[in-house]
């Protein structure tokens, strides 16, 4: 590991809100979690609230719409905690993530094991609201959250197994909604895997330099220069399974419409992301945020043009 720490490498942000306005004793637990880096929570929710809206756009579901929010940001910290005890030594050896709380000393491993215990017992209080299949499907969900961090010792596609978590949501959301799953809730995980392939190759180009020393794996490393095709292929699967999820919960011509949009949005990013910017990869990763509006969008003006 080198002996100086470059800063501008890191992923923390400097000077924002969380150095404004949370106590100095809490701010480490506060990155800990990413509450200072929203993005990953907004992606771990998208394919909660698509399912969502694909099963009902009742008003009742506004509730439901909370109180997935509410869990995506405490699962998302929980799993962030995990990733981060379990990751530690690589994380020392990585110029970005080299000040994270853990690696720098900032929290012990118990304190952060503490606080990753009562985030899922918050998670764990939200879910026990919903009925009694969807219970069942969201602790089947652990099994992804806890093996995930896991893999980029044994495989060069954690990217995978990282669509296969985040987009748990898509039938979680289904199940809150209808007390079962459905055709529409696969067709939409299936595409949400394909989606978080695209975006999260395009987020591990930022470390394949450091990744290739210290001896982890990623879809960066395994696709190298041949990155970019792979990226079109990922985003169209994801755009075709989303369109043919739509379409399995009844919905028409104004919801392709709107995903075509979404075609658009990805496809820029596929065609304009400086592979070897990590800059330029992190801007590209979190326009990620402004697709999953556009599908949300494009469900719910679906389902009101029905």
């Amino acid at each position: 590991m080198p002996d100086t720490f470059d800063s501008a490498a890191s992923d923390i942000p400097k000077g924002g809100w969380v150095d404004r306005l949370v106590p100095r004793r809490v701010r480490p637990y506060a990155r800990l979690a990413r509450l200072d880096r929203p993005i990953g929570t907004w992606l771990l929710l998208f394919p909660c609230w698509w399912s969502i809206a694909l099963a009902s756009i009742e008003p009742g579901v506004i509730v439901l719409f909370a109180l997935f929010g509410l869990g995506a940001l405490v699962m998302r910290g929980a799993g962030c905690t995990y990733n981060d005890i379990v990751d530690r030594d690589f994380d020392k050896a990585v110029a970005r993530t080299r000040d994270r709380p853990l690696p720098s000393g900032q929290l012990t491993v118990r304190q952060a094991v503490v606080f990753m215990v009562a985030l899922l017992a918050i998670g764990l209080a939200i879910l026990l609201s919903f009925n009694a299949f969807a219970v069942w499907v969201g602790l089947a969900s652990l099994i992804l959250v806890f093996s995930y961090p896991l893999m980029k010792r044994f495989t060069y596609w954690p990217q995978f197994f990282l669509g296969l978590t985040f987009n748990w949501g898509a039938f979680l959301g289904w199940a809150a909604v209808t007390g079962e799953l459905s055709v529409a809730a696969a067709l939409l995980y299936v595409g949400g895997i394909l989606w978080t392939l695209g975006y999260d190759t395009i987020y591990a180009h930022q470390d394949k330099v450091d990744d290739a020393l210290v001896g982890v794996r990623s879809s960066a490393r395994a696709l190298g220069e041949g990155t970019r095709p792979w990226l079109y292929a990922f985003y169209a699967g994801a755009i075709v399974l989303l369109v043919a999820a739509g379409i399995a919960a009844g919905l028409g011509w104004v919801f392709a419409a709107g995903a075509a949009v979404g075609a658009l949005h990805l496809a820029w990013q596929a065609r304009a992301v400086d592979l070897d910017d990590p800059k330029d990869c992190l801007v590209k990763f979190k326009a990620n945020r402004d697709f999953g509006f556009i599908v949300l969008a494009a469900i719910v003006l679906g389902q009101l043009a029905r």
